[in-house]
């Protein structure tokens, strides 16, 4: 039987199709799955910017931050929130720490490279979630020190303290350890309270509270990202350093070039709320 061009080529698709099904589903492979038109494609994640990043952490999603570094380099900065799961440790047994596949995952490393090989093992093993958004040499948000148990701590911390008080430089939050002291009490009683501030000295943003607040002065060496009561009815927050005699009211977690680029480039609106 003599067969068509037509019916030849409709039978060298069919072959085609095969062999790219044995293939895909050979041993070792990724996952594959079937979409709804029963194509056969290998699960990616997605690749956004750090701006796309960023909005999509100001979200009450459940998302989680995932820090794929190595545990020297999480300690030596990291964003906020992050957990620490290393790109080496991860391999093809779902990682404790993600136990939702369907969970929101944002992935970072230091360049992009490792970020972009977790965030495949990831998609390879099933989670359908995984943004990747590069490295953290590239970001402009906030970063914060310490190691991974120390990191859950002040999380923990926070956490129990849901009734403390946020505080936002321009409309941007900012993690805060408050000091537990009467002065701090006394300033959660005035919020919300939206102070304008002016900067002084090339080191600190000054503003005025409308209302004197209990003191206890002591002479104090500031440091970027202190907050201390000056006079008794003025908040000061540093980026640089001084020695004054000031009643300590916190400090923000954030580095000296965070710091710097928060409250170094013109007057700012800083308010105060209760979470």
């Amino acid at each position: 039987m003599k067969l068509s061009g037509r019916q030849v080529g409709r039978i060298l698709s069919l072959l085609m199709g095969v062999c790219m099904m044995f293939s895909l589903f050979g041993c070792g492979k990724p996952f594959q799955v079937l979409d709804g038109y029963g194509m056969v494609h290998v699960p990616a994640y997605v690749h956004i910017s750090q701006d796309e990043a960023k909005l999509m952490m100001k979200d009450d999603d459940g998302h989680v931050i995932v820090d794929v570094r190595r545990s020297d380099e999480y300690a030596q900065g990291h964003i906020p929130g992050a957990i620490l799961i290393p790109n080496e440790e991860i391999g093809t047994k779902e990682p404790e720490e993600l136990p939702d596949k369907y969970q929101v995952i944002l992935v970072y490393c230091r360049t992009g490279r490792r970020s972009r090989e977790a965030s495949q093992k990831l998609a390879d093993m099933g989670y359908v979630n995984v943004y990747e958004f590069g490295g953290i040499e590239e970001w402009t948000g906030q970063i914060v020190t310490g190691d991974a148990s120390s990191d859950a701590g002040a999380k923990d911390s926070n956490e129990e303290a849901d009734d403390g008080m946020v505080l936002k430089i321009n409309g941007e939050e900012y993690p805060v350890e408050w000091e537990d002291n009467e002065t701090v009490e006394a300033l959660k009683d005035l919020c919300p309270l939206t102070v304008e501030m002016s900067m002084y000295g090339g080191f600190e943003q000054v503003g005025p509270l409308g209302s004197s607040l209990p003191r206890n002065d002591e002479q104090t060496t500031t440091d970027y990202g202190d907050i201390v009561l000056y006079s008794g009815d003025q908040i000061v927050i540093f980026y640089g350093s001084n020695s004054w005699a000031y009643t300590r009211l916190g400090h923000i977690r954030a580095d000296k070039a965070i710091m710097e680029e928060a409250l170094g480039n013109g007057n700012v609106t800083i308010e105060l709320g209760i979470r």
